[in-house]
C-alpha cells in the first residue's frame, strides 16, 4: 500500500508540473509571447524554458540571460561619459557587472532600473 501512494504522489507531481507548463505555454500563446512585449520574440522555441531556466515559477538566472547577451558588449553599449561616466547600469559603481539581470529587467511585467531606487539619474533605453 505504501508503496502505491508514492507511485500516485509522484505520478501527481510529474503530471502537476508539466500540467503547469502547459498552461504557462498556452497562456504565452493566448496573450501574445510576453503580453504584447516583443524584444525578445524570436526566442521562445521551448517555451517558457526559453528563459525559466530554473523552472517555470522561478526567475530566469543570470546564465541563461548570458545564452543571447553578453556583459561586456551591455556594458559598453551603456557606457556614459563626461559627468554620467559613472552612470552605468551595466558596470557600475555599486556592483560591477554584476547586478542581477531580473533587478531591472523584467519579461511578463514592466520594472524600474535598480539605480532608480535611490538615484534620479535616467535611463531613456531602458527595455524593462
Amino acid at each position: 500500500m505504501k508503496k502505491l501512494l508514492t507511485v500516485a504522489a509522484v505520478l501527481a507531481i510529474t503530471f502537476g508540473a508539466q500540467a503547469a507548463e502547459l498552461q504557462a505555454d498556452a497562456s504565452l500563446v493566448k496573450m501574445g509571447a510576453k503580453m504584447g512585449r516583443d524584444f525578445h520574440a524570436m526566442n521562445y522555441d521551448d517555451g517558457c524554458k526559453s528563459c525559466h531556466d530554473q523552472g517555470i515559477r522561478i526567475q530566469p538566472s543570470d546564465k541563461a540571460c548570458e545564452q543571447c547577451h553578453d556583459v561586456n558588449d551591455l556594458a559598453e553599449a551603456t557606457q556614459r561619459s563626461g559627468d554620467e561616466v559613472h552612470q552605468n547600469p551595466h558596470n557600475n559603481l555599486h556592483y560591477g557587472k554584476e547586478t542581477p539581470c531580473t533587478e531591472c529587467h523584467g519579461e511578463h511585467e514592466a520594472k524600474a532600473p535598480l539605480c532608480a531606487d535611490c538615484h534620479t539619474f535616467k535611463f531613456d533605453a531602458h527595455k524593462n
